[in-house]
């Protein structure tokens, strides 16, 4: 698969903390950022991300990376947050989305803060820097889930101006999309 292609309108997301994609150097610090948030998530009672504790990564994060779809946010050097923006819908996105409007969307997965960096509001500031700040070619949303029984994830999403779409099939998951602005489509 090609290098994803996008343009990245604005790389300020915060005074100080700059976008860009991660590449080869940051694998590393990346692996390390999800490791420290799934641990953080386990001591608040999450199994959340759980896998990643045990060395299993369900999302692929080198292929991601040399896919160009791993987003970056650092300050001074030092990866303040990450976010994972794939073009193509994975099999976990069609379980949960179904068939349709895949073409059009981008999906949102592993948004993670650096602890050191909570209390800046930067989840809040990487959420719209992906709703207006970069664009992917033939693409209008972005989409993306979370667990439906953590009210805080949920409010998040929504307050970042997230629609919600309904629950999973299951149930156990909340889906959200957001339509991009037409003015700044890519």
């Amino acid at each position: 698969m090609d290098k994803v292609k996008c343009s990245i309108l604005r790389r300020e997301v915060l005074p100080g903390i700059v976008a860009g994609q991660a590449g080869p150097d940051d694998r590393e610090a990346v692996k390390n950022l999800m490791v420290q948030t799934a641990a953080w998530l386990q001591s608040k009672g999450s199994k959340q991300w759980h896998e990643l504790l045990a060395g299993e990564d369900r999302h692929g994060m080198e292929e991601a990376i040399g896919r160009g779809e791993v987003f970056i946010f650092k300050q001074d050097g030092i990866i303040a947050g990450m976010a994972i923006l794939q073009q193509h819908a994975s099999n976990w996105d069609r379980s949960l989305w179904g068939d349709e409007g895949h073409e059009s969307s981008v999906y949102l997965h592993r948004l993670c803060i650096n602890r050191d960096f909570q209390g800046k509001q930067l989840g809040n500031a990487i959420l719209h820097w992906a709703q207006q700040d970069v664009r992917f070619p033939g693409k209008d949303r972005i989409r993306l889930d979370c667990i439906a029984s953590e009210p805080s994830l949920n409010r998040l999403y929504s307050g970042a101006g997230f629609t919600y779409k309904g629950p999973s099939a299951s149930g156990e998951f909340s889906l959200f999309e957001k339509i991009q602005p037409e003015t700044s489509l890519g």
